[in-house]
């Protein structure tokens, strides 16, 4: 077996039918156990995230507002998953894929919830006076100190995951957006050199060096900054896609009856819903629906609560809020969107679909090219794409960081910026399957010592939700 093949074994059995049901059964083992406030308490949560998006709030010293904080852990969450990785999904698993994806969203809102609200409850103040926290920290402080290993374990593999699903991917992301956009305005234009042994695009080189000069900016500036940059980058890239799918929706309603016919039939019988495409199963599209929705909203990865942590909010299970609000936003609203810009472009006749095979951005960018024009939409899945992929590394940067202090200190801390900063040009300009695979593999096994911290915790998590819910949910 070649290191190829061992790395690949790795990734399937990290995000195979054992870890997917971890997820999944968490979800809902802590959602039973909350009486699914994910949907008993809908105006509640609702007016205590959305309708508090843009009130005015102050943070202290190495805190970000509640606000920034949602956005930084979106910038993570809302990436390229959601628009390569759900299309992917529904090529190989079929148009069922989607309702799966909606279970593991459903039920991740509360895995979510639990991972934000136990960030804020059992957070620190570092050297430097900021707030730090995440599972590395509840599981130190909410389980004791004999567990501190169990926190290192997911620091590490944390931090190292970082420089691929955070850096390499994402950078890679944005240069092949951006010579995808070009290339539809003046085709064959780029030429190619030698860079590290390979032929480089000109333009990827030249990419990577502009978005690690950008990143170098934002990181090196701390939270605060981080923090201040997502606030405005995360609401505008999601209402330009958002417009964008709505637009490409709306000119193919007459097909929308039977793409939502496509979803639910082909979460149960994928042939049928299919015409008769052969290798899509149930089990292929469960596995592929469940996956990528986890993937996609992190929820019950742990990544997200370290961004959570920085917040000025004291209460946590009001920030918790906001962990079903962003699964919410992730998948419910922008994976749908992406899933009903493609499945009804199809309907209509618009593009095609090898049903089994895999599916990229290219093909939200056909679907949208078939109502706004090649140019457009080209330029408008480079400029998504672009920012998506933009925003999730600035906050693996955060998360990678944190990981980092965790285990050496506060002293390692720009040495690890330097080195994510470094690893963005790298990245840009090298095939690094291999090491995708493997970050994808340490991005899934981070999972482990996270569940088992919100399942020992939870006892903790309920308790504070139900006093919260009990003297405020009727105000």
């Amino acid at each position: 077996m070649t290191l190829s093949q061992i790395i690949s074994t790795i990734d399937d059995i990290a995000w195979g039918p054992v870890m997917l049901l971890l997820l999944v059964g968490t979800g809902f083992y802590l959602s039973l156990r909350m009486g699914f406030l994910q949907f008993s308490h809908i105006p509640y949560w609702w007016k205590n995230t959305a309708g508090k998006l843009f009130d005015k709030h102050q943070a202290g010293k190495g805190e970000v507002t509640p606000f920034q904080a949602l956005t930084t852990a979106l910038a993570a969450t809302v990436g390229t998953g959601n628009i390569a990785g759900v299309t992917g999904a529904i090529f190989i698993g079929g148009p069922g894929a989607v309702f799966w994806m909606w279970v593991a969203a459903l039920v991740g809102m509360m895995t979510k919830y639990s991972e934000v609200l136990l960030a804020v409850k059992y957070r620190e103040r570092n050297a430097k006076g900021d707030w730090v926290g995440g599972p590395m920290y509840y599981i130190k402080n909410g389980l004791g100190k004999n567990w501190a290993w169990l926190g290192s374990v997911f620091a590490v593999l944390a931090a190292l995951a970082a420089f691929g699903i955070g850096n390499a991917t994402q950078v890679q992301s944005i240069a092949d957006a951006i010579n995808n956009a070009i290339d539809s305005f003046t085709p064959n234009a780029a030429s190619t050199f030698s860079f590290l042994g390979s032929d480089v695009r000109v333009s990827t080189f030249v990419i990577g060096c502009i978005v690690a000069a950008f990143v170098a900016l934002v990181i090196l500036g701390g939270i605060k900054r981080i923090g201040q940059v997502t606030e405005k980058l995360v609401p505008f890239m999601a209402v330009v896609y958002i417009i964008a799918a709505l637009i490409v929706i709306f000119v193919n309603i007459s097909h929308i009856g039977k793409v939502f016919a496509m979803i639910f039939q082909g979460a149960f019988n994928p042939t049928a819903a299919v015409g008769g495409a052969i290798g899509i199963t149930i089990m292929t599209s469960m596995k592929k629906g469940v996956g990528r929705g986890c993937f996609s909203n992190e929820a019950g990865l742990g990544s997200a609560p370290i961004a959570h942590a920085a917040t000025s909010e004291t209460d946590p299970v009001k920030q918790g809020l906001y962990g079903i609000f962003e699964v919410f936003m992730d998948t419910i609203v922008i994976c749908t969107l992406t899933s009903l810009t493609v499945l009804s472009a199809y309907c209509a006749g618009s593009i095609d679909i090898t049903w089994g095979s895999g599916g990229n951005g290219s093909n939200v960018a056909a679907a949208m090219s078939s109502v706004l024009g090649s140019k457009l939409g080209a330029l408008i899945i480079a400029v998504c794409l672009s920012l998506f992929a933009l925003s999730t590394i600035l906050s693996w940067s955060l998360y990678g960081t944190r990981c980092c202090e965790y285990i050496f200190g506060h002293k390692s801390v720009r040495v690890y910026q330097v080195l994510f900063i470094c690893f963005i040009i790298i990245g840009a300009t090298m095939s690094l399957a291999d090491a995708w695979n493997l970050a994808d593999a340490l991005n899934g096994f981070m999972a482990i010592p996270n569940l088992i911290a919100l399942l020992a915790l939870s006892g903790v998590t309920i308790k504070l939700t139900k006093e919260h819910m009990g003297a405020n949910a009727k105000k």
